[in-house]
């Protein structure tokens, strides 16, 4: 079964009260998800919080793996058209990623932290349903930085020289510790630390400058030389 079949509701609401009950198991699941996280949580508490049998829930939803990545897909479809609407009106390269750091670790750590452990974590699992599905929404969640880095790099604002997977791992590498920190309860300034890291992120991306390549590039050179040199036997330096 692909992760799409496996991420569809049981079946399609054929009522509004229906559409808003699986609004309502959605909600409860995701404050559930988020406190105790995948393992330990139960369809039964989820039941319970709303006042239902265990039962209705499986009546939408085969299980709890399949109500669990319908949270977390709710949940992505939620902060990426914030995110597209967000960026929509910025322009300049530096001006849109310094806007998605910072969108990406408000809305990890501040808006839905229970949920940030929980991808993080499940994200790694060996059910690889559920890690593709993740790695899935991952890939449509990380478009608009990728559309960043190409139109950057086609206007000369970002260097060429490496492939653009590589430059978006080094831009969520560093975020994904960052978030780790704040999940583990460690104090994080959202607004601090997206501007340091924002401002670090773009020296490195930008093209290096011809004549300090050059100038390094000499002095390699001259370094390789003298050790050369030095490792020689008298009289038998070419």
């Amino acid at each position: 079964m692909s992760p799409r079949k496996n991420s569809a509701v049981r079946r399609i609401p054929s009522s509004t009260k229906s559409e808003q009950r699986i609004k309502d198991v959605l909600a409860v699941a995701r404050d559930v998800f988020s406190e105790v996280g995948y393992s330990a949580a139960k369809t039964t508490d989820i039941a319970r919080r709303l006042g239902i049998s265990e039962a209705t829930i499986f009546t939408y939803f085969n299980g709890k793996r399949e109500l669990c990545v319908r949270v977390i897909c709710d949940w992505y479809d939620g902060i990426i058209a914030e995110i597209e609407t967000g960026l929509a009106p910025i322009s300049g390269t530096r001006e849109k990623l310094e806007y998605l750091i910072h969108a990406h670790l408000y809305h990890l750590m501040i808006d839905g932290p229970g949920l940030c452990a929980l991808i993080l974590s499940e994200g790694r699992a060996k059910d690889d349903t559920f890690a593709n599905e993740i790695m899935r929404l991952q890939r449509r969640y990380t478009a608009p930085m990728m559309r960043v880095l190409v139109d950057g790099v086609a206007a000369g604002d970002i260097r060429d020289d490496l492939p653009l997977g590589l430059l978006r791992s080094s831009i969520y590498g560093p975020m994904e510790h960052v978030l780790w920190d704040g999940i583990s309860k460690k104090k994080v300034d959202i607004d601090a630390v997206s501007r340091q890291l924002s401002e670090f992120l773009w020296q490195a991306l930008q093209p290096p400058n011809p004549r300090f390549v050059a100038l390094d590039r000499l002095q390699r050179d001259v370094s390789k030389a003298l050790e050369r040199f030095q490792k020689a036997p008298m009289g038998k330096m070419k």
